[in-house]
């Protein structure tokens, strides 16, 4: 296989320190989407800084990076999550069997963040920690991973045996790959980056910054909840009663507990907008390390736009073709909304390769329903070329934060219907609170997440009233404006930035 294009072939002890490592996860440079393009736009709104990115990913990329790389941006480092090789160390580390089946479990169990430094002092200095192998592979490892089992030996175990070692695997490969030289460390979420973050901040003693765009183990526990891969081992039926864990359970336990590691050890915890910060808070975040920094928006690109070319009444999708925005609720909406609006057509604009079986599903159910000249799958486009082209636009997310296409949206004078999640009841101005029918605000509707029949109802609504439609349009985009403006959001984190860059400066004269 080709390298990749931003491919780093070795760790260099020559590379210059960067001021800011950004840490990510399944995203930048190799995934198009709301936070990958939320990285491109942190690096670029600051030339003054220099950056590094520590990709991490399930295994070494087959597509090229689908962003032009900044000049600010020294270098792209890798970690891959299948690879065994991380370490320099064959030999077993300082450390009973059952004291590392105990700290494991303590980990991956409970997020103790006592014991993830105990685990990274015993496996010693930076360069020289043992190899995942060793950690991995070993009568030692055996034994921690027959002692996790023991705590649920009601599921089965061939599926606890994979998930340990898929758990256990990527936090290891965190502690013992080999880490990029920075002033600051930028998490852009929890999880895998989220370690990595903590463990930047025991080894280096250098701060460290979070910024969750969604709830990251809220979102994996929902993926977690809708994966067919994952086999249940426990039938409850319908008794809620029943407190044993399953598989399932430990997954998504696991990334909970990563996140309570990594907002132990961050310096700032920051997140979209403010019931996000009451969710890090429920899971142990300081409260004195919050803040809320929104998401923004380049609006002056978005002030002209090119001709409309359709005059068709048009309801659009934005996003990636993932499970998690419900693209089938979509689909679902559009063909009921067919036959009430007249001449009515539906873009479905992203990218289609993230969850290629996922997509494709959505290919057929248009194909198989007949929807060929009502629904039109773009692929990856610039979204300012059809922004003129959209009356409303339609999120069906079954979990948001606050959605950058909604701004932009906005941004464009173009009112939108959100099901009911993060900040999108707060950005559109509706009133009330979350479980209600669709409810109007100033710059659109939300609706509950699934309510076919009431997004529906909200499509229909605002495709026939123009008016209403435009008036919506104008104060949306004026909102957006005032409040969600790029350079401002930029100035934020420049705040935040030269705080601790000052601090390090000062520390460390």
């Amino acid at each position: 296989m080709e390298m990749p294009a931003w491919f780093v072939p070795g760790w260099r002890n020559v590379e210059p320190e960067a001021d800011i490592c950004l840490i990510a996860e399944g995203c930048y440079p190799y995934v198009s989407g709301g936070v990958s393009s939320w990285i491109d736009w942190l690096i670029r709104t600051h030339p003054e800084l220099s950056f590094s990115v520590l990709a991490i990913l399930p295994s070494m990329p087959e597509a090229e990076p689908r962003y032009q790389r900044p000049d600010n941006l020294r270098t792209v480092h890798h970690l891959y999550l299948d690879d065994r090789g991380k370490g320099q160390r064959r030999a077993w580390p300082a450390m009973t069997p059952q004291w590392y089946a105990d700290t494991l479990n303590a980990i991956l169990d409970h997020g103790d963040s006592d014991a993830f430094q105990e685990l990274l002092e015993k496996l010693g200095p930076g360069r020289r920690r043992p190899s995942v192998t060793t950690l991995l592979d070993s009568p030692q490892a055996w034994q921690a991973l027959s002692s996790g089992y023991a705590r649920m030996p009601q599921t089965a175990f061939i599926s606890y045996f994979w998930a340990w070692r898929a758990l256990a695997g990527g936090l290891l490969r965190t502690l013992v790959s080999p880490l990029p030289s920075a002033r600051l460390y930028h998490s852009v979420s929890t999880g895998y980056a989220g370690l990595l973050a903590a463990r930047a901040a025991h080894d280096t003693g250098r701060p460290v910054m979070i910024t969750e765009h969604g709830i990251y183990s809220n979102e994996r526990r929902v993926e977690i909840l809708m994966a067919d891969w994952i086999k249940n081992s426990i039938d409850t039926g319908l008794d809620f009663t029943d407190e044993r864990h399953d598989v399932r359970d430990f997954w998504a336990d696991a990334f909970e507990s990563f996140a309570r590691i990594a907002y132990s050890a961050a310096d700032d915890v920051i997140a979209l907008y403010g019931d996000n910060n009451a969710f890090q808070q429920a899971l142990g975040a300081d409260s004195r390390k919050l803040t809320v920094v929104p998401n923004g928006v380049d609006v002056d690109r978005f002030s002209t736009l090119p001709d409309r070319v359709c005059e068709r009444p048009t309801l659009a999708f934005i996003g990636r073709v993932t499970p998690i925005k419900d693209v089938q609720t979509f689909i679902d909406v559009a063909e009921r909304t067919a036959s009430k609006v007249r001449d009515f057509r539906a873009l479905i604009i992203g990218p289609m390769d993230e969850d290629p079986e996922y997509a494709q599903s959505c290919i057929d159910a248009v194909n198989e329903r007949g929807l060929g000249d009502i629904i039109t799958f773009t692929g990856p486009v610039d979204v300012r070329d059809y922004m003129a082209e959209i009356d409303v636009l339609m999120l069906t997310s079954i979990s948001e934060a606050l959605p950058l296409v909604i701004l932009e949206a906005g941004a464009s004078g173009v009112p939108c219907i959100a099901t009911d999640v993060g900040a999108c009841r707060e950005i559109l101005g509706c009133p009330g609170s979350p479980g209600q029918a669709a409810v109007a605000g100033i710059g659109g509707m939300v609706a509950p997440v699934g309510d076919v029949s009431a997004l529906v109802s909200a499509a229909v609504q605002m495709l026939n009233t123009p008016l209403e439609r435009k008036r919506m349009g104008a104060a949306l985009r004026s909102k957006v404006r005032i409040q969600y403006r790029s350079d401002t959001i930029a100035a934020a984190y420049t705040r935040l930035y030269s705080r601790h860059l000052c601090s390090i400066a000062t520390r460390e004269v």
